[in-house]
C-alpha cells in the first residue's frame, strides 16, 4: 500500500492583457488509484515574478507576456478610476393635509 502524489496544471490566458489563470490539482494515489484531489487557483498578471511557478507556467508567460503586453497592462494600472456619480437624494414625501 504505497501512497504517491502528483500535480496537474490547467493554464488559461485571459484577454485582453494575457492575465494567466492557473489551476493546480494535487492528486493523491494509493497503489496507482486516485484517492484524493484538491485544487488551488491563482492569477498571474503581466510582469509578475513567475520564477517559483511550474515550468509550464513559466514557458507560457514567457511566450505571451511580450514587452508590449506588459506595458499595456501597466498603463491600465496608472489610469485613475472615474469618480462615481453621487446618487441623487430622494425627494421628501409631501405631508398629508388635514381637511
Amino acid at each position: 500500500m504505497a501512497f504517491t502524489e502528483k500535480q496537474e496544471y490547467k493554464v488559461e490566458v485571459l484577454p485582453p492583457y494575457s492575465i494567466i489563470g492557473v489551476r493546480r490539482a494535487d492528486i493523491v494515489l494509493k497503489d496507482g488509484v486516485e484517492v484524493g484531489r484538491t485544487y488551488h487557483r491563482e492569477l498571474l498578471h503581466p510582469g509578475d515574478d513567475v520564477s517559483s511557478e511550474a515550468q509550464i507556467v513559466q514557458q507560457i508567460t514567457g511566450a505571451v507576456w511580450t514587452a508590449d503586453v506588459i506595458s499595456a497592462y501597466q498603463a491600465t494600472l496608472l489610469e485613475p478610476e472615474p469618480e462615481p456619480e453621487p446618487e441623487p437624494e430622494p425627494e421628501p414625501e409631501p405631508e398629508p393635509s388635514e381637511e
